[in-house]
């Protein structure tokens, strides 16, 4: 097996915490991929992403910080109390960590040295440790990680094991430092080839470090081969804000309407007689969701294939759609799976076909991919079923289907360009979605202000913040703080209270965790706020239980929606 030193990760990582700019870091990163052996590439990627599973696993090491400062004690024979004291000084447990190594009071009898396999491997075994005594085992593996490490070492290892690397490296970066490394550049089409490919592979294996290594290995054409596997989700087509049927009719005459429900995003994937369930976020929702694998089983006819539908909450009483709150129940519920089965019902609409026994359909047209996928459905009236569905270039007839769609109690309407291929992972120009309420931006919950007076018990005063693609960083961009009912004043308190990270008086920071679906009066430039603007006036629309801080809206989203204003500059 092909060794390479943890130290070198290490270096590297100091290397780019030292630079702000994105170009150098993306240099430093092309850099260390370029000199990564192929089977540890994708370990490297995950690791410089901070992570030791791609985002679909949804595994967590589940390491809390007075776990890190036990094991930090057990490692170097310093109190708790004294390694408590160092991290108020330093507000950095991977820092507390390497100091006290540096000062260590017991020596290690056995000295080893770490290799990128050892420390990955053992850091993933912390994801699956469970059962009694699971917390000692934890403890011991990571004391014995931080003994073997060097000081340096051992500043990122804790921070990995904590979800805090801070060295500004995310998606973005590894996108272009994969280009750098291993892909043709020379000219700006075969820079854009480049990246086109790499964003493709992405989108289809939602793991950069599996993309990384087919770069190196097989180039931009072993990217364009990606193919959708069993088991793995992709990154979904998603649909642009429009405000008018009448402007998309305008630009593409005939066009496809469907109805916009309420529900969660499905993917659904079945291979003989196996089906995995995922959502938008990539969550294995498979085992709360036992009805709808009997129905795909029983409604999909091919022995392979991958669709996409949208699965309702529906009234046992009234057979009608309840909202998406009521069918996140069932979404997070580990236990008691068949009882809730019986109390909030579902329903399937399907509207995409991705693939069919190993067949790529994502370059065929809308309408071709609409035909297949009436073929391989056999419909299970008011279960399983396709979406509901008008093809039309009469401005009036779509409103009216439209408005049937609002009566129905969905959110509005998605319309789709006859001729357009489905294209992963992107906001694109030929699927739109229309619904009656104002342009609103899924953001993260990044800080909170606890109350006065008869609001003391509760967290409020929220920051928001979007994110940096490219590094991963959240940019403040407003504090929600008015128009919330004292039932919601203790929801939030309930769910952000355990992410809390740090307290500074009344103010504290929590781990972006949180993500929430914000109203707005405008968008104003603020020097009083990371991303350069506010929001004024944010108001709480939703939590969004189905969006991951990875899912929310991005910097280059704030800016767009700030120069539509007609304010730029």
């Amino acid at each position: 097996m092909t060794r390479m030193e943890y130290l070198i990760l290490a270096e590297t990582y100091e290397k780019l915490e030292a630079v702000s700019s994105k170009l150098e870091k993306t240099r430093i990163v092309a850099e260390l991929l370029s000199k990564t052996p192929s089977e540890l590439l994708p370990k490297v990627v995950l690791l410089c992403l901070g992570r030791v599973f791609p985002p679909y696993y949804q595994l967590e090491l589940g390491v809390a910080t007075q776990m890190m400062i036990r094991a930090i004690s057990k490692a170097t024979g310093f109190s708790t109390n004294e390694i408590e004291e160092t991290f108020k000084k330093t507000g950095d447990l991977g820092l507390t960590g390497e100091k006290c190594l540096e000062k260590k009071k017991q020596v290690s009898l056995l000295k080893k040295k770490l290799t990128v396999d050892y420390v990955f491997e053992n850091l993933q075994k912390l994801a699956t440790i469970s059962g009694e005594g699971s917390q000692e085992k934890k403890l011991n593996l990571i004391a014995g990680l931080i003994t073997f490490a060097k000081p340096k070492e051992a500043r990122y290892i804790i921070r990995t094991i904590l979800g805090e690397l801070r060295i500004g490296v995310a998606e973005g970066i590894i996108r272009d430092a994969i280009v750098e490394a291993f892909l043709p550049k020379r000219t700006e089409e075969e820079k854009e080839n480049s990246v086109e490919a790499v964003d493709y592979a992405w989108n289809i294996l939602s793991d950069f470090g599996e993309v990384a290594k087919l770069a190196k290995e097989k180039g931009v054409k072993g990217l364009k081969q990606a193919k959708i596997e069993f088991g793995r989700p992709f990154q979904v087509m998603l649909g642009e804000k429009v405000e008018s049927i009448e402007e998309v009719v305008k630009k593409y005459g005939k066009i496809a309407a469907e109805y916009k429900y309420d529900g969660m995003r499905t993917i659904i994937e079945k291979k003989g007689k196996d089906v995995l369930l995922f959502t938008r976020r990539q969550e294995n929702v498979t085992k709360q969701f036992p009805d709808v694998v009997k129905l795909a089983l029983e409604g999909l006819k091919p022995d392979e294939c991958v669709v996409e539908g949208e699965t309702l909450a529906i009234d046992v009483k009234t057979g009608k759609p309840l909202p998406f709150q009521i069918l996140s129940q069932r979404i997070h519920r580990k236990y008691d799976v068949d009882k809730i089965v019986k109390e909030i019902p579902v329903q399937v609409n399907l509207f995409d076909v991705l693939s069919v026994d190993g067949e790529m359909l994502i370059k065929k047209p809308f309408k071709e991919r609409r035909k297949i996928l009436e073929k391989i459905v056999k419909p299970i009236p008011e279960k399983f079923q396709l979406s509901k569905q008008i093809i039309s270039d009469d401005v009036k007839k779509l409103e009216e289907f439209y408005k049937e769609a609002l009566e129905a109690k969905q959110e509005g309407l998605m319309l789709k360009v006859l001729d357009s291929p489905y294209v992963f992972g992107r906001h694109v120009g030929t699927m739109f979605k229309i619904k009656p309420i104002m342009e609103t931006l899924d953001l993260v919950i990044v800080g909170a202000t606890w109350g006065e007076g008869a609001r003391a018990k509760w967290l409020s005063s929220y920051v928001l913040a979007c994110r940096d693609p490219d590094t991963g960083e959240f940019l403040t961009c407003g504090m929600m703080g008015t128009g919330l009912t004292e039932e919601q004043f203790q929801m939030m308190t309930d769910v952000l209270k355990p992410l809390i990270i740090e307290e500074k008086g009344r103010e504290v920071k929590v781990r972006p965790s949180i993500v929430v679906e914000v109203g707005y009066q405008e968008i104003q430039k603020s020097p009083s706020y990371t991303s350069g603007m506010a929001l004024r006036f944010p108001k709480l629309i939703r939590i969004r239980e189905d969006r991951s801080p990875e899912d929310c809206d991005t910097i280059d989203r704030l800016r767009a929606l700030y120069e539509s204003q007609g304010k730029a500059g």
